[in-house]
């Protein structure tokens, strides 16, 4: 696809993503009118006064304002590293969570909240968690050496995944059923109603220092697509890109799982619309999945939290939504 046609596909996904930002930020129980949210916004980073009532402003920056500003952070850290784990391992079925990201995360969680922790250490937890399980499965892929060391990796994961798993059952299962265990549960459907100012200091520095590498080394990490010795023979140090882009995507993958809990399907369905839409090259993949995945996860959440009464976890509704979605894809790939 041509790069003009690119560029143009993804402008028009950032002004989608700026529409659904206004509209995050206007519906909801409380309505507030377009216009205010934007004085409320330019109030903030100028330093100036509103002229809002109290609680107009208390819902636009505290209330709403951490929470679009996490559920765009995850969706785009989520399709970026499903962008970057599918073109490192030359396989579009392949999501983040194929290493035991998730999985580590999970359990890392569950122990901080089987033993009461404070949500800093739960999410302190589930990042330890997801570093634990790259570094284990990639231990072990080490220790292997398999002739294919794509597929050694991917099938470590899947097993230190299930050993993850297990992990997270027996949490579970030792879990006061009264308060730990619903508490456990919830985290692992995902949410972003906990989200803080002070977790997204924390979080977001950590995303941009796995997100910025991806952007800065696309052209390079492109080269992955091809085979070893073609990817050698123009230069590149393919055991050290590859170690490379596992860690930038673990970090986003880590960080995003630590502030929302485990959201999937996410970093599965939008690197295939990306390619849909501009073509195979990671180099074009990669910046519109980060404005598709934040703009998808926006949405979701958005509908999550406005469509009833009760909340609708956003794991949940990516699982409903990301399913007919991706055979949609799927089929429409296949008969290009």
């Amino acid at each position: 696809m041509p790069r003009r046609s690119s560029g143009a596909i993804l402008a028009l996904a950032f002004v989608a993503l700026v529409v659904l930002v206004a509209w995050s930020f206007s519906v909801g129980r409380f309505a507030v009118a377009p216009a205010d949210v934007l004085r409320a916004l330019w109030a903030a980073l100028s330093g100036g006064e509103s002229g809002l009532a109290k609680n107009v402003e208390a819902v636009v920056l505290q209330v709403r304002g951490p929470r679009v500003l996490a559920a765009i952070a995850v969706g785009a850290a989520l399709a970026s590293a499903g962008a970057a784990y599918q073109n490192l391992f030359k396989n579009p079925l392949v999501s983040p969570d194929i290493l035991g990201v998730s999985a580590g995360c999970a359990l890392g969680a569950g122990l901080a909240i089987l033993f009461g922790l404070s949500i800093v250490m739960i999410q302190g937890l589930a990042f330890a968690g997801g570093i634990a399980a790259v570094a284990l499965v990639m231990a072990v892929g080490s220790w292997v050496r398999g002739r294919d060391p794509i597929l050694t990796l991917i099938l470590t994961g899947v097993v230190v995944g299930s050993l993850f798993g297990a992990g997270i059952a027996l949490v579970k299962y030792l879990a006061d059923p009264y308060n730990q265990l619903p508490a456990i549960t919830f985290w692992l459907l995902g949410s972003f109603a906990g989200a803080l100012p002070k977790d997204l200091a924390v979080a977001l520095p950590v995303m941009l220092a796995g997100i910025v590498p991806l952007v800065l080394l696309r052209w390079r990490i492109d080269l992955l697509a091809l085979s070893e010795d073609e990817a050698r023979s123009l230069g590149l140090d393919v055991s050290k890109l590859r170690i490379a882009v596992i860690a930038c995507a673990t970090l986003v993958t880590a960080s995003a799982v630590a502030i929302a809990g485990v959201i999937g399907w996410v970093g599965l369905v939008i690197p295939h619309a990306a390619r849909l839409l501009v073509g195979a090259g990671f180099a074009r993949v990669l910046p519109l999945s980060l404005v598709l995945g934040a703009a998808f996860m926006l949405a979701v959440d958005t509908v999550c939290r406005t469509v009833s009464a009760t909340e609708i976890p956003p794991g949940v509704a990516t699982a409903f939504i990301g399913t007919p979605v991706f055979i949609v894809l799927l089929a429409a790939t296949f008969r290009r």
